[in-house]
């Protein structure tokens, strides 16, 4: 059984709704993690991986593929993130991805990054949801989660960001308003293998 909580229209609203899956919301969102962590000075939750489907866990996988080693490969049909390695291998990770009606595609590029960073949700999100905070902070609370890193695209700033969650049972769902999330863990470790300057290229959904 699924429901809103009260910590899901605050906390997740940077998500809101996916079509296919009423809400990302368990009754018991405890047995989705498994002790802290304590990164850069936060203590966040650490998730449980044994909750999350062995397909979504970061592994290294063959990936034919003809882009530079370094690219990030974002394939919203499957929910998977690749980065791409030499010799057609990758790191895969699983993902949450635009709903629909939030979708796009293309190519971007990471321009911005930052650990624990603070949220300030669009003039569009605010004008659907208008209970929800002007800016919050960097921390555990926050939907971006322990890590984001900025797309542009031309120099502009697409408004797109992958990032953490506070959410994982999101992961592997069409959840966000474009966004795409990963397990803080997994934005952690991406991040540091992914420097200012890296091609990403989102693929186009095939209905």
């Amino acid at each position: 059984m699924f429901h809103l909580s009260r910590r899901a229209v605050l906390l997740g609203a940077a998500a809101a709704l996916a079509p296919r899956f009423a809400w990302a919301e368990v009754d018991n969102e405890d047995a989705w993690f498994n002790g802290t962590i304590t990164d850069h000075g936060v203590t966040f939750r650490a998730t449980n991986m044994g909750m999350v489907p062995a397909v979504f866990r970061k592994q290294l996988v063959h990936y034919q593929h003809n882009q530079r080693a370094g690219t990030i490969v974002i394939d919203t049909n499957a929910n998977f993130l690749y980065l791409a390695l030499e010799n057609n291998q990758a790191i895969r990770y699983g993902v949450g991805v635009g709903r629909e009606g939030f979708q796009w595609f293309g190519e971007a590029r990471i321009d911005r990054k930052a650990e624990w960073p603070g949220w300030t949700p669009p003039p569009e999100m605010l004008k659907r949801q208008p209970d929800l905070p002007k800016y919050m902070p960097g921390g555990a609370d926050n939907p971006l989660g322990a890590r984001a890193l900025y797309l542009y695209r031309d120099g502009k700033d697409l408004g797109y960001r992958i990032h953490g969650t506070t959410e994982p049972w999101t992961i592997g769902w069409d959840v966000s308003s474009g966004c795409i999330r990963m397990l803080d863990e997994d934005v952690i470790d991406l991040y540091g293998r992914a420097p200012i300057g890296t091609k990403v290229v989102v693929m186009e959904r095939v209905s």
